[in-house]
């Protein structure tokens, strides 16, 4: 039986703009989906609930204060030597402007940031696997 990873993505809304969400661009020596654009995402410490992993993504990978609101929704993938587990979370920004650039994370480090509300931005990766794009791509009805 092959090991499950669960991870978390959070659908950051804009609170100046509601149509807007935050979007990342992942590195480009990103192991999976190098140069693409996507929701932010954490991976629980053992013994983590999904409530306070969502905190630390946003002190860890954002450098600001978020607190999760509402599910968005939950895939599963095979990636080989694993399960992948992922659910988006929508979240509300409680502290300053997000800022990948000021992230002090030991995960993935985000290279830049943008907010949107163009959502095709994220058919790409949601065609090369991306479950989070995937999944907030399909609740806004959309295709990749």
């Amino acid at each position: 039986m092959k090991p499950t990873k669960f991870s978390i993505a959070a659908v950051v809304v804009n609170p100046k703009n509601s149509a807007e969400i935050l979007a990342i661009k992942r590195p480009p020596n990103d192991d999976g989906l190098p140069n693409v654009w996507g929701l932010p995402a954490v991976t629980p410490k053992d013994g983590e609930l999904p409530e306070a992993a969502v905190k630390r993504l946003g002190t860890e990978k954002l450098a600001t204060d978020i607190e999760p609101v509402a599910y968005v929704g939950i895939k599963r993938a095979d990636r080989g030597t694993y399960e992948l587990i992922l659910m988006d979370i929508t979240v509300r920004l409680i502290g300053v402007e997000p800022s990948v650039k000021d992230a002090t994370t030991t995960g993935t480090k985000y290279v830049d940031q943008q907010w949107t509300s163009n959502y095709s931005l994220f058919k790409d990766a949601a065609a090369k696997g991306s479950l989070c794009s995937q999944i907030f791509l399909q609740s806004k009805g959309m295709s990749w």
